[in-house]
């Protein structure tokens, strides 16, 4: 029976995917004409997804293409990062030898963190970059494979996978722009539960231009009966059968395949509803000793090599050979990608025996893993051994071995760059810790810190113990300092901030209180983001613990943090005096790395009081010694502060030549994704300030899918709104500054007003006057501060246009007097003191002047003149348009034309394309010339049987006048006089043979007259 069970349990025919497998050929075709493709493949488990890339690869494989697969490890291996990956380069290790060792020159020390292969990883200083540079190298590597091949990777259970893996097929989806590469995971949707962290990564993936995703569903009846009859084929399936079988499988194929097993061994209507006992049916019908070895290998994890398997049966080779032939073709196992181990066909029957075991048997398979790892620790590659044996030891429930084993997996996590893995393991330790027996907690040692970020060493722990519960109580703070740093880095706040908790129970701030300002600096940063004001107790307490001291480099980082903060969001009062005692306190303690991060504060605090020359002298003079210091993180923000401080000021140009070699020296060390999001940002800002918006967008287009700072999405998406903004697009504009208020952080003056500014410019662009004026308030109802002039008058100046555009609505009337008194109101709070502002400033005064129905074409110009300096386009464009119209209204035409001509110029420079609309449609109006040659009005007639003779201009009163818009309002938006409308309007009314204004309304309307 068993021979028949071999010969039929994979289905011989591929039924139902025929559009899948045409989006995938299209995309492998998208890909060999230099454009990369990623294809998520979603579906429950047994539904085919591994069936699909099977096929997949064999059309690939015959067009020429590269395939290579990768899958992610569970049970086994929890916490190990860059699995797939690692398989990927293994294989292609094998297959391309020697051209893959000459595509990775020059970066193997970084790549060997994937593929030892590559050699030795060079330990690093800084290793939150290192781990960024290891994706910048992966991602050169896979650029030069490409160049004259298309490689299709694929990657293989996603809902497995490690976050550092996702994070970089992230990477790898974004960066990677003109390769001939194609990505292709797949995963179980059934597996993915709400909080499940796949499902918002795949969410935010789906988003980008690149990435298409394919949910496999169910198979209908006629493909449940198609893969019937190839199954038992030769024997035809009754329609009753495939009825039964499509009822109780569902359309799922991996079920089908085992009812129609069960019903060619006679078991048609045995099987129950359970899904383990379905999964279960055909392993209980193998040999004992092939069900024992099935159980074994359920344990070991996804994949277990051939010879740790040999080592934990510990059986003659004859029978292992034996039991394994027995279930390979029985087609419940088969061997894993690389061929030296084996994994199960389907997770789901893995799952099931696993499930099966007693407690006890477990414990005990898992144990004898362990052991045999240790014992011989060559059984497994060196990059899975650490994370291996501490899954083994942890699921054996063997404190004492665990522990350590745990701790040296986190450790090696930490070196790689994996800090959610290794705060993974590091939860895991604290879960052990107190079941350890006390030898062992004497000799576990804190790791090696690579920065400040824990000033405190084992020698000063010893030292400072008195008895066991002593030694035992300090050697578990500094564990939880550890998960403190791990749950920071990797973007756990709430995890970070339960260590720090925990932490402060456990440190005396009577006898440490250094440790304990430690922990309550970093529990306020945990927090620092969810509010304006929180974690302020925490550091006002860690102040009083600090109290008295001038050396300090806890206290040094303590005091620029609060300096840092206040200038960020609410002015607190006394920031120059905690930046200046930050700098002494720093160089007293002789930690010169934080006095350079206090003087980088310092030039934030003469710029934010408008002491924009002192800014730039403490720029300059730092600015030599960051860049020889070769520490990239400081680098990285002089690059961000000083960038963003020319910006701020109107020196767009320079600004982005000091991002720009930011974004360069980030991608030069692997790091694009670490401060790379602040620059990448900074550097768009210019451009967008300068009308360079193709360059804006392909930079905001190649931002990395990144995590290391969730808290500035929200600077990007709200330049992506400002694009397409200017490109007219509203509906995408909206949708990213929807996405920027949902990415939060929006407290922060910085970010809040220019979110309300872009706020305004939309509602204002849709005719939603309301919405504009009630954004205007909320903003300045937080607070215009001092240090954030420039965002500011920006948002005073499009808040006052947003009233004089909607002057004449009736519906704006309530509350217009009480809205332009509250702008003007607001300007003698911020600042003018440099040009740059002080023409911002006037802007705004024009526009109040515009809703009030006073300004005049000298007020305008002055306008433009005093933006002419800065060499920028807008809002010099803007002021030159509303001369124009101004000087149009006042019957200068000559002075309006060129005024528009001016504007026009600008705006197409700017790539306004809404000003660009609003300048041609006044100079239709206004019968101005914007060209030199004259351009023939061509006026559009719903019917020519129904002209009426009008004439053009006639045809725009009577829409006008149609709208429901006065004599006197007509003369306003057509740039003549009242009388000269009321003579057109008597004309219009003659023509089309009504007696009243309204009847000549009706009349346009109905026959589609007024346009």
């Amino acid at each position: 029976m068993l021979q028949s069970v071999e010969r039929i349990s994979v289905s011989p025919v591929f039924i139902g995917r025929g559009e899948e497998m045409g989006v995938l050929t299209e995309a492998l075709d998208r890909a060999a004409a230099g454009q990369p493709q990623a294809l998520l493949i979603g579906g429950e488990a047994g539904v085919g997804k591994t069936r699909l890339l099977e096929e997949f690869q064999c059309t690939a494989t015959k067009a020429g293409a590269c395939v290579v697969l990768g899958g992610c490890l569970e049970v086994g291996a929890e916490g190990l990062p860059y699995a797939p990956f690692a398989t990927i380069l293994r294989r292609l290790h094998r297959e391309l030898g020697r051209e893959l060792e000459l595509a990775a020159e020059g970066r193997e020390s970084s790549l060997a963190r994937l593929l030892p292969d590559f050699g030795e990883a060079v330990p690093e200083a800084n290793d939150e970059f290192a781990r960024a540079r290891l994706f910048e190298h992966t991602a050169r590597l896979f650029e030069k494979l490409t160049a004259d091949r298309t490689l299709v990777l694929a990657i293989e259970d996603l809902h497995w996978s490690d976050r550092s893996t996702r994070e970089l097929l992230a990477y790898l989806i974004r960066t990677l722009q003109q390769s001939r590469l194609v990505l292709v995971a797949t995963y179980r949707s059934d597996d993915l539960h709400r909080r499940h962290p796949v499902r918002p990564y795949l969410a935010e993936l789906e988003r980008l231009r690149t990435v298409q995703r394919l949910e496999l569903p169910r198979l209908d009846r006629l493909q449940v009966a198609s893969q019937l009859a190839g199954i038992l084929a030769p024997d035809e399936p009754s329609p009753e059968l495939v009825g039964r079988i499509w009822r109780r499988s569902e359309g799922n194929p991996f079920f089908v395949e085992e009812l129609a097993v069960s019903v060619r061994q006679g078991c048609g209507t045995g099987l129950t509803d359970s899904l383990r006992d379905l999964l279960l049916v055909r392993v209980e019908g193998l040999p004992e000793r092939t069900q024992t070895l099935l159980r074994v290998l359920a344990e070991g994890g996804s994949t277990v090599e051939h010879e740790l398997l040999a080592g934990v049966l510990d059986w003659p080779e004859e029978e292992l050979t034996e039991s394994l032939r027995s279930a390979v073709g029985a087609n419940i196992i088969g061997p894993s990608a690389d061929g030296d181990g084996y994994r199960f066909r389907h997770a789901l029957v893995r799952e099931a025996v696993s499930d099966d075991l007693m407690p006890g048997e477990s414990v005990r398979i898992n144990r004898r893993y362990a052991e045999a790892l240790d014992a011989r620790p060559g059984l497994v590659s060196a990059d899975q051994r650490a994370a291996r044996l501490a899954g083994y030891w942890y699921c054996a429930h063997d404190a004492a071995r665990a522990l350590p084993a745990v701790l040296e997996a986190g450790r090696q996590a930490r070196r790689r760059n994996a800090f959610a893995e290794q705060l993974k393991m590091l939860e895991r330790a604290l879960e052990l810790w107190d079941d350890a027996p006390a030898e062992v907690l004497a000799n576990v040692r804190s790791y090696d810190w690579a920065d400040d970020s824990y000033p405190f060493c084992d020698c000063e722990i010893a030292d400072a113990c008195h008895g066991e519960r002593d030694c035992r109580a300090m050697q578990l703070v500094d564990l939880l300092a550890e998960a403190t740093v791990a749950a920071r880095l990797s973007g756990e706040a709430d995890r970070g901030l339960r260590f720090a908790k925990k932490a402060l129970r456990l440190v005396d701030e009577t006898t440490d209180p250094e440790r304990a300002a430690w922990f309550l600096l970093a529990r306020a940063r945990a927090v620092r983001w969810k509010s304006d004001n929180a974690g302020e107790a925490d550091l006002d307490r860690a102040m009083e613990l600090l109290h008295g001291r001038d050396s300090s480099p806890v206290l040094a980082e303590l005091l620029s943090r609060r300096a840092i903060d206040a200038l960020l969001s609410r002015a607190l009062g006394g920031e120059r005096e905690m930046v200046f005692r930050a700098v002494e306190v720093a160089r007293a303690s002789g930690a010169r790395r934080v006095e350079l991060h206090a003087q980088l504060t310092l030039a934030l605090m003469h710029a934010h009081f408008e002491e924009h020359d002192e800014a730039d002298r403490v720029f300059a003079e730092i600015g030599d010694e960051i860049g020889a210091s070769g520490d990239v993180d400081l680098l990285a923000r002089l690059y961000v502060n000083e960038s963003h401080h020319l910006e701020s000021v109107g020196r767009s140009a320079e600004s982005y030549e000091v991002a720009r070699k930011g974004l360069e020296m980030t991608r030069a060390h692997g790091m694009t994704a670490y401060n790379g999001t602040l620059l990448l940002g900074n550097a768009c800002e210019p451009l967008i300030s300068m009308g360079r918006l193709d360059e804006a967008a392909r930079l905001l287009a190649e931002a990395p899918a990144w995590p290391g700072e969730p808290k500035h999405s929200d600077f990007l998406e709200r330049l992506r709104g400002e694009v397409a903004l200017l490109r007219g697009d509203l509906a995408e504009a909206a949708a990213q500054l929807t996405a920027c208020r949902e990415s939060g952080m929006t407290w922060q003056p910085q970010k809040l007003i220019p979110a309300a500014t872009l706020a305004v410019r939309i509602a204002s662009a849709g005719g939603r006057y309301a919405d504009a004026r009630a954004e205007v308030q909320a903003a300045i109802e937080q607070g215009l501060l001092p240090g954030h002039e420039r965002e500011a008058w920006v948002l005073l100046a499009h808040g006052a246009a947003a009233e004089a555009d909607a002057r004449h609505l009736p519906t704006m009337a309530a509350g217009r007097a009480e809205a332009l008194a509250r702008i003007r109101a607001a300007t003698a709070g911020p600042k003018a003191l440099r040009p740059w502002f002080a023409a911002w400033r006037g802007l705004v005064e024009a526009e109040l002047a515009r809703a009030e129905g006073t300004d005049t074409p000298e007020l305008w110009l002055a306008t433009a003149a005093a933006f002419e300096a800065s060499g920028l386009p807008s809002p010099r464009d803007t002021a030159l348009y509303r001369a124009a119209e101004a000087q149009a209204l006042a019957g200068d035409r000559e002075a309006a034309t060129a005024s528009a001509r001016a504007a026009l110029a600008l705006a197409r420079e700017h790539g306004d394309a809404r000003l660009v609309r609003e300048i041609e449609q006044l100079a239709d109006r206004a019968r101005l010339a914007l060209t030199e040659t004259p351009v023939v009005r061509v006026v559009p007639t719903a019917s020519p049987a129904f002209d009426f003779n009008l004439t053009p201009r006639e045809r725009d009163v009577l829409r006008l006048l149609a709208a429901g818009r006065s004599n006197r309002q007509i003369a306003e938006q057509l740039f003549i006089s009242p009388k000269t409308a009321s003579v057109h309007v008597s004309n219009i009314l003659a023509k089309l043979d009504v007696p009243t204004r309204g009847e000549a309304a009706a009349l346009a309307h109905r026959l589609r007259l007024a346009g």
